[in-house]
């Protein structure tokens, strides 16, 4: 079945919704508890919104909700030039939405829950990690993509990768992986001096992947 760009809109909006609130909302109520949930709180949360949001849209968009792996995507030839228009303005505006929520229900601590770069760490690394992240994401989602789905488990095998990544790299580079996660709170609390950060290495990151799985497809498309 072929669904509309209106459709793939809408239900990338809501996806990213749904993955800004559980991943920046999860760091929010951590700080507001004193931090007793800590590292594995925040990583299970987005893993969580993955799970729902995979299995819910994942047959009509891709499941998307991040505009480094809609690149992706495009480079891979799953998305036409002007679907990365339809993608990008639903990623975004859903993660804005996701973070008002956020400011409204949950609070405003942690800057929204915005990701933050450990600068004990060089830069060098701190740019390194945050690609590996992306880039192992990336490898991820298209496996799945591949194996139509990875009999079932989709949603399970990319918010788990989401969470491992949250959960062992986050605290070097703060693990964003998604330029819409990492825009919303950073625009909302005015914490915007790492942005350049996330608005950069998760595309780098992908892109990488993308270019490595291209061939793939194609010769997957000529079999099929």
């Amino acid at each position: 079945m072929t669904y509309s760009n209106l459709q793939i809109f809408i239900v990338e909006l809501i996806g990213t919704f749904i993955l800004v609130v559980f991943a920046t909302g999860s760091i929010v109520y951590d700080v507001q508890t004193g931090g007793t949930l800590g590292i594995a709180f925040a990583a299970v949360a987005p893993f969580i919104a993955l799970i729902i949001t995979i299995s819910s849209f994942g047959k009509i968009s891709l499941a998307h909700f991040n505009p480094a792996v809609t690149i992706g995507f495009y480079i891979t030839g799953h998305i036409s030039k002007i679907q990365i228009v339809y993608y990008f303005a639903a990623e975004i505006i859903g993660a804005l939405l996701g973070s008002l929520f956020v400011l409204r229900f949950i609070g405003a601590d942690a800057n929204l829950g915005a990701n933050i770069p450990n600068t004990d760490f060089s830069l060098i690394l701190i740019f390194s990690v945050e690609v590996l992240a992306s880039a192992l994401l990336m490898a991820v989602i298209f496996t799945v993509v591949y194996t139509k789905g990875l009999k079932g488990f989709g949603g399970i095998a990319i918010g788990g990768i989401v969470g491992l990544d949250i959960f062992f790299l986050a605290f070097i580079s703060g693990a964003s992986m998604n330029p819409a996660r990492a825009l919303a709170p950073a625009l909302l609390s005015g914490a915007l001096n790492d942005l350049w950060l996330y608005w950069t290495a998760p595309f780098v990151g992908m892109i990488i992947v993308a270019f490595l799985f291209r061939n793939k497809f194609q010769q997957q498309n000529r079999i099929l």
